[in-house]
């Protein structure tokens, strides 16, 4: 797999068709105009395409955002992963992985240490992505962050989105890209007095949302209810379960 940083219009336009692919929109229009691209890579943002065996296999695109420092409450810089997609014939094949980590090398270069993004809750494969092989942070959760999308995946569905902090020189990002992190055990945590709770997630929302919609939307609620409810309560995620859902701890 060759994962290439873009500026040339013509690989732009190739990246852009990746992501018209994956997020087809109901009108037929694109999910990101030619010109709109070319501006934020021009700008200094990131625009990245994976090939494998000279296949298009998935894009990325970041640009670069401000945050406020927890500490001290300086303004620091970071950069937004706003667009990650993988084609159809090549998910599960570390494509995704891929793309992150040549954000990570790419920002680094650029002395940016933090990538954050948004990403569906429901979606166990991201979660696994995120929080096991990248070892990001998971801080804060809303309901439906970027209102009504028009495009076959998102359509009707609310964009309910966790937020992900991956502060790319952490102890826990090197133990994930070694390999180290690994899903959790609930019941095999240490009888300390820690506080835990664990979400439960659909196998594949995707698929279900496609097969049983009124399905879906209920797991959508359900979800948006525990996150909403474990936030509240002073709970944070640590990392994804042996059966897939959400291990959540409350913060002393």
């Amino acid at each position: 797999m060759r994962v290439l940083s873009l500026t040339d219009l013509s690989d732009l336009r190739e990246a852009r068709r990746v992501f018209d692919v994956v997020w087809p929109s109901l009108d037929g229009s694109t999910q990101i105009q030619s010109n709109l691209l070319r501006a934020l890579v021009h700008a200094g943002g990131c625009a990245s395409i994976a090939y494998r065996d000279d296949l298009p296999a998935g894009a990325a695109l970041a640009f670069v955002g401000r945050h406020r420092d927890r500490r001290d409450g300086a303004w620091s810089v970071h950069l937004h992963s706003h667009m990650a997609a993988v084609l159809e014939p090549f998910r599960d094949q570390h494509v995704g992985t891929a793309l992150k980590m040549h954000q990570r090398e790419w920002a680094l270069e650029r002395d940016i240490d933090t990538i954050v993004w948004t990403f569906d809750p429901l979606v166990r494969r991201n979660a696994v992505l995120n929080l096991v092989k990248l070892g990001v942070d998971v801080e804060g959760f809303e309901v439906d962050f970027y209102g009504s999308m028009d495009d076959e995946i998102n359509t009707g569905d609310p964009t309910d989105r966790l937020f992900a902090w991956w502060r790319l020189t952490s102890d826990r990002t090197v133990a994930a890209s070694s390999g180290h992190l690994g899903r959790i055990d609930p019941a095999g945590l240490p009888s300390d007095g820690r506080d835990v709770l664990e979400i439960e997630l659909p196998d594949d929302i995707v698929a279900l949302r496609a097969t049983d919609p009124a399905m879906a939307a209920r797991w959508r609620i359900a979800v948006r209810e525990a996150l909403v409810a474990a936030f509240a309560d002073g709970y944070r995620i640590i990392g994804v379960s042996t059966s897939g859902g959400y291990v959540m701890e409350r913060q002393p």
